[in-house]
Parts: structure tokens; C-alpha cells; sequence
């Protein structure tokens, strides 16, 4: 059984129709079938499609994010990836079902998986937790993406949470330190590391997996500090102005690519990766590939240097670039053209100024 959202509600009449169409038992007996008609009805859910999907609003896009038949990781991870080995435990506490993460194989490839995962019915729901992690789940990654950073392995991470979990029992755990920790062991990792969101990417529950060298989303997916309800209780305590928030935070993946927080986006089929599962995981896998390729001539350092620049560089012109000073090992920030000349103005203002006032008396002396 389908399921859609409230936009889709023309699309869902039109869908019951060629469903009806294509019964050959109708309210009189045995019929024939219709094709032309079953043909035209099918052009017009496209068209409608096409039209609905190309005019999202961010509210409405977080709920594609969130649609009930979207593809899980756990989809993407069996049809990805060969010989998957899943691998369990914090070796502190306990296993957190709600991340799966093991080694395996793409392009023939050695790398390691990670993926928040929701679950596919009530069932499964509950025992993922809805995705959101608990600090033994985000201890399981580091203890993995350390031994991956061992053997150089890249890893890989598909991102799809609400947020952490905020339960008690997960605060007591160490839920904050869990998260800090994991961000910190993904940007000092000497492998090339990519998480791609194809969901919901809520809060640090999200960054704390996709603080990567490649940061790509699924067209309809978002990317966010908070969810657009929770923006709107907190602002104006009326979560019904969650599509106000949804516009004013820019989660969607085009206003992110613009900010340079996100480096590439994946088209999703018509009408949501929902629609063509097979198609969508086809382009996630390209993706991975082509992306691990673009690091295969890069050094350990480079790796590592190349995403501390790319977090610096976020809401800056440039951003930075490897120190030429022998001495300093470290990166430097890129100043822009303007930059510089503001710079230089501002540092020589004093001599800018002498020359300034000495125009001025010429310029007196001469009408005088």
C-alpha cells in the first residue's frame, strides 16, 4: 500500500484510477481493458508530478525527507555494497541498533559503512529507535572509524536522524561527550571520509557522522540544526509556523549548496527517491565511487588538510590554504582581492591620512 503526503492528493486520485483501469473485473462483469486511457492517465500523473515536485516548499520537502517509504540505509547498504560483515558494540556498554556499521566492499574496494537507520515498520521502529542514537551508538562509530584510520580504510556514512536521543538514560550515558568525541575522531581522520544524507540530518545527531571531506545530499532530503517544529516552538512557541522556520533556516539542499555547507547534491527520480529506489541507489553508488576516486592520489596530510579547509572555509570568502612558512605546518587564511586591499588600508590608514590632508592644503592653497 502507498503512502502520501498532502500535496499528493490529486496525484493519489489519479493513481487509484489507473489502478482501476488496470482491473479487468469492473462493476459489470469482465471487461477490457482500457490502454489508451491507462496510457494518458499515466502522461498526466508525470506531468502532475513533475509540476508538484519542482515547486516544493522547505516544509514540504521535510516531509518528503520523512516519507514513510523512503529507501532506508539499511536498503542503500545491501544494494551498494558486497560482502557487508556488520559489526556490533561499543565495548563499553552495549549495542545501539539504531546505527548499523560493518566493513565491505565497493568497486572492489575495501571501506567501511555506517548508517543511521529508522526501520522499515512499527516493529522496526522501535527497535532502531527511530534512528536516534544513544552515546553507545556514536562510541560504536569512533571505536570502528578508528580501526578504519588504521588499516586506511575510507569510510562512509549514510545520515538519516531526527537528532540524538534525548532520554535520560542517554544523558547519563554521555550523550554530549559521545557526540563531541565523534566529531572530533571524524575530522582527524587520515582516510577520506563521506557522508551522504539521504533523510532527515537533525541536529548533532547528524554532524557528529557527517563532519566528512564530502558532504552530499539527496535532492529532497535537509540538513539541520533543529527540526523546523522545534525552531517554531522555541521563536514564536507555535509549532504550527513550522513551514515560517523551514523557509528561514535553509535546510533544503539547494539553499545549503549555495552556503557552501553541503558539496553535492543527487537528483532524486519523479516524485521522491520513494518512487525508484533501484534508480536512486544506482546514483548514490556512482557518487561514492567517483568521490573515492578524486582522493586516491592524495597523501594522509592532504586528506586531513583538505576537510579542516573545507569546515574553515564555510562562511568565509576562501578560506584557507596549506602556510608557506617552513616553520608552520598548519593553514593559513585566504584572503579575497577586496579583503586585501581593506586589509592593507586599514594597516597603512595613518600614511592615508597625512596624504589625504596634504591634498586637501594644496588644493586650499590653490583656490586661495
Amino acid at each position: 500500500m502507498k503512502n502520501y503526503l498532502e500535496f499528493e492528493k490529486e496525484i493519489k486520485a489519479l493513481e487509484e484510477e489507473v489502478d482501476g483501469l488496470k482491473s479487468p473485473f469492473g462493476s459489470e462483469g469482465i471487461s477490457e481493458v482500457d490502454t489508451k486511457r491507462i496510457k494518458n492517465t499515466e502522461a498526466e500523473i508525470n506531468e502532475k508530478l513533475k509540476q508538484t515536485y519542482a515547486n516544493l516548499n522547505s516544509w514540504q520537502k521535510t516531509l518528503v525527507a520523512r516519507h514513510e517509504d523512503r529507501p532506508k540505509a539499511n536498503f542503500f547498504i545491501k544494494k551498494i555494497f558486497t560482502q557487508f560483515t556488520l559489526l556490533s558494540g561499543d565495548r563499553y556498554f552495549g549495542d545501539d541498533k539504531s546505527v548499523i556499521a560493518g566493513f565491505g566492499l565497493v568497486d572492489n574496494k575495501s571501506v567501511l559503512i555506517i548508517g543511521q537507520e529508522k526501520g522499515e515498520d512499527l516493529n522496526g521502529r522501535i527497535e532502531r529507535n527511530f534512528g536516534m542514537m544513544r552515546p553507545e551508538g556514536y562510541r560504536k562509530c569512533i571505536r570502528l572509524m578508528k580501526l578504519a584510520n588504521r588499516f586506511q580504510i575510507p569510510v562512509i556514512s549514510f545520515i538519516d536522524t531526527p537528532g540524538a536521543y534525548p532520554g535520560i538514560g542517554a544523558e547519563q550515558r554521555g550523550q554530549a561527550s559521545a557526540i563531541a568525541n565523534s566529531i572530533e575522531c571524524c575530522m582527524s581522520l587520515t582516510v577520506p571520509n563521506i557522508s551522504i544524507i539521504i533523510g532527515e540530518g537533525g541536529s548533532g545527531g547528524a554532524i557528529a557522522l557527517a563532519s566528512s571531506n564530502k558532504v552530499i545530499m539527496l535532492e529532497n532530503s535537509i540538513y539541520s540544526v533543529i527540526s523546523p517544529e522545534g525552531c517554531a516552538s522555541i521563536l514564536w512557541r507555535d509549532p504550527r509556523k513550522s513551514l515560517q522556520a523551514a523557509e528561514a533556516m535553509k535546510l533544503t539542499a539547494k539553499d545549503l549548496l549555495k552556503l557552501g555547507v553541503i558539496d553535492e547534491i543527487i537528483p532524486e527520480p519523479l516524485g521522491g527517491a520513494h518512487r525508484d529506489p533501484e534508480l536512486i541507489s544506482a546514483d548514490i553508488k556512482h557518487s561514492i565511487i567517483k568521490n573515492l576516486r578524486s582522493f586516491e592520489n592524495f597523501s594522509k596530510e592532504e586528506i586531513y588538510d583538505h576537510r579542516k579547509a573545507k569546515f574553515l572555509q564555510i562562511g568565509r570568502d576562501r578560506g584557507f590554504i596549506r602556510s608557506s612558512d617552513k616553520d608552520n605546518t598548519g593553514l593559513s587564511y585566504k584572503l579575497s582581492d577586496i579583503q586585501k586591499i581593506k586589509v592593507h588600508i586599514v594597516k597603512n590608514k595613518l600614511v592615508y591620512i597625512g596624504i589625504g590632508l596634504v591634498f586637501i592644503a594644496g588644493l586650499v592653497s590653490i583656490i586661495y
